[in-house]
């Protein structure tokens, strides 16, 4: 098996590629060790020490390094579990219940009824030109809500802590959303 490795704009995360699917539907993110629990490859990859972020994508996992961990150290540590954990055939999550699974809730924005359409077409616009391509850099974007003219949404993977995050929110994802959906004025992270 060859685990395929690139880099992303955030030099603190590398984005891991096993050559077959991670999550078959969604993403998720382990932001820290406790909630690596609900994962077996995630608690393994926290229990090196060497790591601060997991996230999983469709085909890719991307792993955020800690403060001052060098990736010549950290890569053969993190390619090594990965080979154990596909090579082996265990299972991405832990069985169990769901109960154990916390979803943090959207803030209340009230949205507007009458900015159903708008929100459908930003709605749209990230999930068909947004998300694939904030995908190959090894992150997400996810919705979070609108009002006023404000477009909330969160960044998860490599581009949670990225320092061209705030560059791409607002020349990239901005620029495009606000040429497609001119009620949208600014668009701000969660």
């Amino acid at each position: 098996m060859l685990i395929r490795t690139e880099q992303t704009p955030n030099p603190a995360t590398r984005k891991f590629l096993p050559g077959q699917p991670v999550m078959d539907a969604g993403t998720r993110d382990f932001a820290d060790e406790d909630s690596a629990a609900a994962s077996p490859l995630a608690a393994a990859l926290f229990s090196s020490g060497l790591v601060e972020g997991v996230f999983y994508g469709s085909d890719f996992i991307s792993v955020t390094a800690a403060p001052s961990v060098s990736w010549t150290n950290l890569e053969p540590v993190v390619i090594e579990t990965l080979l154990d954990h596909f090579v082996g055939g265990a299972p991405l999550f832990a069985p169990g219940s769901a109960a154990g699974i916390h979803i943090a809730s959207a803030p209340d924005f009230d949205e507007d009824p009458a900015d159903a359409d708008i929100i459908d077409q930003i709605k749209e616009l990230i999930e068909t030109r947004v998300r694939p391509a904030v995908a190959q850099d090894g992150g997400d974007i996810a919705y979070h809500g609108y009002k006023d003219g404000r477009l909330y949404l969160t960044m998860h993977g490599a581009c949670s802590g990225c320092p061209s995050s705030t560059v791409t929110l607002k020349r990239g994802i901005e620029s495009l959303i606000r040429h497609y959906v001119p009620e949208v004025e600014t668009v701000e992270a969660v």
